[in-house]
């Protein structure tokens, strides 16, 4: 039997004879890479030190580890204090609500020319399709003349305060990346959703509520889920609490059967101990996370159903809403969004499912279900912004309204037949929303669309920067909010060119 020790040197001496110079040279060459590279960037990272500070390093978000959502004040003044967000999930079509274009509607029920069809993806479309024009009629309304169509008889009397984007655009054309894109900055999975960007450069004025707050109606959750209100690789404690606007506001909030309120305190000290030895022992950030979410949801037993408690509302403001207690609507929505917003919320995100107008059934019909959409959200949507105008909250208010993306000006044609229903398909080249409140101009529009409402023609804005824009209004420079993580500074404008759109500024 052969001596295991003298095999094992034969294998190493041909091994070392099987390597060539060149295969040498190439395995030292990666080798001698990092050791230059290290040596070279030594000096840059001495002078940072030396100095205390760097570029991308300018601002400071320590907080006590006992308080991860105390308040901490803007990088400069800022114009807004909180924003309430109104997403239309699924896409509302601009061309039924806010572009007019004769152009289009002279041209309805023609073929749709090659050129529009030439190197585009659709999520449906195939063969050639029918121009479109709007379903609605519009007309003029305020002292700035917006056009808008009759689907928002409320909206329209505030249509002054509204600051329109009509040349908004994106890179995704389907709902859940689209999605991500618009609350996340990025269409894939794992990244700060905007509001926990918000609550971690900010903290919350109230620390007996959430400083992220989101709200669901229209029968099912966007197609992004949760990630939409996800706080990535920020730590946990600043990610989105989805509330219910009927029942209690988070499940399993209130204590069982038979536990007091003292006796929840004690178990609650009792844990936090173990909890800060873990914290002094490892250091992780979310053992800080797990203390102040026990903490929170204690003080927010009281608090919490305090504010989601519409029933306190005189019957005046039920009707001006249009609210109706014990409902998952919209409308309570709105409501709740406002008594939210006085209470020192910081980010409160609405979500109103079912705008996704394809045509394939009566529910997705421009000329049916969109019709239901419309009702759903006119009333609150302008209830929302005359109260915040009447408590003086308007002005230090954002309030933001828009989906993911626009519609065609071509009608559906699933298969290339014309459907039964109506309806548009998705359009990422070019959509509107529109903001309110605390820094923006009030009854302009920015941007503009082509006759058939299709593509920008001027001042096109990405959704990267309406993300730039709206930090700026609450007092950041959208490259100095950053948070360390893999090796990068991850923002929520990403590495990729953003702009403050200024000339919707106040």
């Amino acid at each position: 039997m052969s001596n295991p020790k003298i095999r094992l040197n034969d294998l190493q001496t041909a091994l070392l004879q099987a390597q060539t110079r060149r295969h040498f040279l190439r395995t030292l060459g990666s080798g001698l890479g990092t050791v230059f590279v290290g040596t070279s960037m030594a000096k840059y990272a001495r002078a940072a030190y030396e100095t205390g500070r760097s570029e991308t390093a300018s601002l400071d978000f320590t907080r006590d580890a006992s308080s991860p959502l105390a308040a901490l004040p803007p990088q400069f003044p800022a114009k807004v204090r909180r924003v309430i967000y109104l997403h239309m999930a699924g896409a509302p079509s601009q061309l039924e609500l806010f572009e007019h274009k004769p152009e289009l509607k002279r041209l309805d029920g023609q073929d749709c020319p090659a050129s529009f069809l030439a190197g585009k993806r659709f999520a449906f479309i195939s063969g050639v399709p029918k121009l479109l024009g709007s379903q609605y009629p519009f007309h003029q309304m305020g002292q700035s003349g917006h056009w808008i169509s009759d689907r928002l008889p409320h909206l329209e009397e505030h249509i002054d305060d509204l600051c329109f984007i009509k040349s908004m655009h994106t890179d995704q054309f389907n709902h859940a990346p689209a999605q991500l894109l618009v609350h996340t900055g990025n269409a894939r999975l794992g990244y700060a959703s905007i509001g926990s960007w918000v609550l971690y450069g900010l903290g919350t004025e109230n620390q007996n509520l959430p400083g992220f707050i989101v709200l669901l109606s229209g029968g099912k959750s966007p197609d992004g889920g949760k990630q939409l209100w996800s706080s990535g690789f920020l730590p946990s404690v600043y990610q989105g609490v989805q509330c219910r606007s009927h029942g209690e506001p988070v499940l399993y909030l209130d204590n069982p059967p038979g536990v007091s309120r003292p006796l929840r305190r004690s178990m609650l000290d009792a844990i936090d101990d173990i909890n800060q030895q873990t914290y002094a022992a490892f250091g992780n950030p979310e053992t800080i996370t797990r203390i102040a979410q026990y903490e929170l949801a204690f003080r927010m037993q009281m608090d919490a159903t305090d504010a989601m408690d519409i029933h306190k509302e005189p019957a005046t403001v039920l009707a001006k809403y249009g609210s109706k207690p014990g409902e998952a609507s919209f409308a309570n929505n709105c409501l709740v969004a406002r008594r939210l917003a006085e209470r020192g919320v910081r980010f409160i995100q609405l979500y109103h499912w079912g705008w996704d107008s394809h045509g394939a059934d009566a529910k997705e019909a421009l000329n049916l279900g969109f019709m239901d959409r419309c009702r759903e959200v006119d009333q609150p949507t302008a209830a929302l912004l005359a109260d915040l105008k009447e408590r003086g909250m308007l002005e230090d208010t954002l309030v933001v309204w828009g989906g993911e993306f626009g519609r065609t000006p071509m009608r559906e044609n699933r298969n290339g037949q014309e459907m039964k229903y109506i309806g548009r398909d998705h359009n990422p080249g070019a959509f509107t929303i529109w903001l309110a409140g605390g820094g923006v101009k009030p009854g302009i529009t920015h941007g503009q669309t082509d006759e058939m409402g299709y593509e920008i023609v001027k001042d096109p804005v990405e959704v990267r920067d309406l993300h730039a824009t709206m930090l700026y209004l609450l007092g950041f420079d959208h490259h100095k909010l950053h948070y360390s993580f893999q090796g990068l500074e991850q923002k929520l404008t990403s590495v990729k060119p953003a702009r403050v759109v200024a000339e919707i500024l106040a």
